[in-house]
């Protein structure tokens, strides 16, 4: 999970003057505490996991579970793309910004401004506050959200105020549409809220809400098998935790009818997933304040090991001096002897090593302030632009559009056709096709960017139809130009040439009926199939090729050749 931190990487020379267990993860030393077998189950495989307890001695990943029928799958992402979220939001040189300052509860004017002000889609609601935007993408969740429906939807917001202010917009904008919507039927469900386990409570077992708007609540731990939509109005850099928050919405929810789930970005989500990387930085440091840092550089032996520490510290403070008022470098001018803050940083790189941890160790009154001193990050900007809205689409990956990502696909296919085994029997022999071969071939396209859903959706918004046909007749139309039919039509008429083969009596009809309830379920049903569920509860192909007067071989075989003839 994500609760526990690695342990911090100590350099050789740093073993000479550092406390050792500022680097060891708690998480681990209370693992060490205990001497028993350690055994790890995670649904977040990470570097944290492997360097604690090893590489993984089995894995079972959502995609399996997907195709197993055990989770539900989500479409290809609906982009919902502004004119901000495009450009960002610019302050010009010689403009005015204005921004808001929690601490006093009021919106000030700056100064001008010397150089242009640029924040891009992952400041949005964090650096700058943007009606605008917001707004703009409120609009177009009213037109796809249903706040009295069975399905629920949950928004991650990036704030616990934007999570306020969505809620506020949905209201307003629900009504706008002359949509009655019911007050607790949109609810922030934050760690700020009044009693937020009941609100967890109601969100799954209750009518209301429908709508969730959270923060960091609700990414882990919660189970609403109704939810169906899943909005990201914030930034997240990590993959896990990304997929953390679409594994919200992965739960079968049988009573409604739930067969897929959707995700709506209006933050540019996928440009900024960061990839999983097993890469260590060099040094990892626990956060060492001014002071420890200053304790410990005449302990230093080497001359290049010191500058280090003393680089450490300077550009400590220079990210300090960024958010620093001018109350706080007055009092840095008090402490430091009269040094601005810049000149103290120039000094300490100008001079010496030795003459630079002199003057350090000189100011420890200085360090003890910077220590102390909480400089509030509640003052972002506000933005008065205009947005609008320029489209809201599918996102296929490194493809634009879905005419490409078909095109790339089909291309993958005439390229792996005969090195991929399961790929080269949909092609040539599918008749012999197996659920295990088939389960391999849909990893193995899923790993390569080509999820059997998304596939779907490409082909949908191409053809401008919903032709219903499954990932084997797609497969075989792209690679060698096979008609493209229907799963239900193709396979009802395989099924009825069987049927018409000769007179069955009542119970054969009723086992072919369900030969093809399971084909339509399934897409595979080959002989050693009918040994599992639900065919293994009546006797198995045992049973069964009595039932067919040890025929069924035959009838397996008739009906897999009739699924791939015209």
């Amino acid at each position: 999970h994500r609760g526990y931190l690695l342990d911090k990487d100590i350099d050789e020379e740093g073993l000479n003057f550092k406390n050792q267990l500022d680097y060891v993860s708690k998480y681990r030393m209370v693992l060490d505490y205990f001497d028993a077998y350690a055994i790890a189950l995670t649904a977040t495989p990470a570097l944290h996991t492997t360097d604690i307890f090893g590489k993984p001695i089995y894995t079972y990943s959502y995609r399996e579970a997907v195709i197993d029928g055990y989770l539900i799958d989500h479409d290809p992402p609906l982009i919902i793309r502004t004119t901000l979220n495009e450009e960002g939001i610019a302050w010009q040189a010689g403009e005015r910004p204005k921004v808001f300052d929690a601490e006093s509860n009021t919106v000030i004017e700056l100064d001008e401004l010397e150089d242009e002000l640029q924040i891009d889609i992952a400041g949005f609601n964090r650096q700058v506050l943007t009606e605008n935007f917001n707004r703009t993408v409120v609009k177009q969740l009213v037109q796809v959200l249903d706040p009295d429906g069975d399905e629920k939807t949950l928004i991650f917001a990036a704030t616990d105020e934007h999570a306020d202010r969505i809620v506020q917009y949905l209201k307003e904008e629900f009504r706008a549409e002359g949509i009655l919507v019911a007050d607790d039927a949109i609810q922030k469900i934050t760690g700020k809220s009044y009693n937020p386990q009941e609100q967890l409570t109601r969100f799954k077992n209750e009518k209301y809400p429908t709508i969730a708007v959270t923060v960091d609540l609700l990414t882990t731990g919660i189970d609403v098998p109704a939810i169906c939509n899943i909005v990201f109005m914030r930034r997240v850099k990590s993959r896990i935790l990304y997929e953390q928050m679409l594994g919200r919405a992965t739960r079968r929810c049988d009573t409604i009818k739930k067969e897929v789930f959707r995700i709506y970005d209006a933050v540019r989500l996928y440009e900024a997933l960061e990839e999983y990387t097993s890469m260590k930085p060099v040094v990892a440091n626990p956060n060492l304040n001014f002071s420890k840092l200053v304790e410990e550089l005449p302990l230093i032996e080497s001359n290049e090991r010191a500058s280090q520490q003393i680089e450490q510290l300077v550009a400590k403070l220079q990210r300090k001096k960024h958010r620093m008022r001018t109350e706080h470098l007055q009092d840095f001018q008090l402490y430091s002897g009269g040094e601005t803050v810049e000149s103290l940083l120039a000094s300490l790189l100008e001079r010496p090593v030795a003459d630079s941890i002199q003057r350090i160790t000189a100011l420890p009154r200085l360090w003890a302030f910077l220590d102390t001193l909480k400089i509030s990050t509640d003052r972002v900007y506000v933005s008065e632009h205009e947005d609008t809205l320029i489209a809201m689409e599918p996102g296929y990956g490194l493809a634009s559009r879905p005419e490409d990502y078909l095109n790339n696909f089909t291309t993958f296919l005439k390229e792996n056709q005969n090195r991929i085994t399961a790929l080269n029997l949909v092609v040539t022999r599918p008749a012999e096709l197996t659920r295990l071969a088939l389960k391999d071939l849909l990893m193995t396209l899923a790993q390569a960017g080509y999820e059997a859903r998304n596939v779907k959706t490409a082909l949908k918004a191409v053809r401008n139809e919903d032709i219903g046909a499954d990932i084997i007749s797609i497969i075989r139309t792209l690679a060698i130009g096979s008609t493209l039919e229907s799963h239900e039509v193709r396979i009802k008429r395989a099924v009825n040439k069987v049927r018409a083969l000769t007179n069955w009596n009542k119970v054969q009809q009723k086992w072919i009926d369900r030969f093809e309830k399971q084909l339509l379920a399934e897409c595979v049903l080959q002989l050693e199939d009918l040994n599992q569920s639900p065919f293994s509860d009546a006797g198995g192909v045992e049973v069964l090729n009595k039932v067919f007067d040890d025929k069924l071989p035959l009838i397996i075989q008739a009906i897999n050749q009739q699924l791939y003839q015209a």
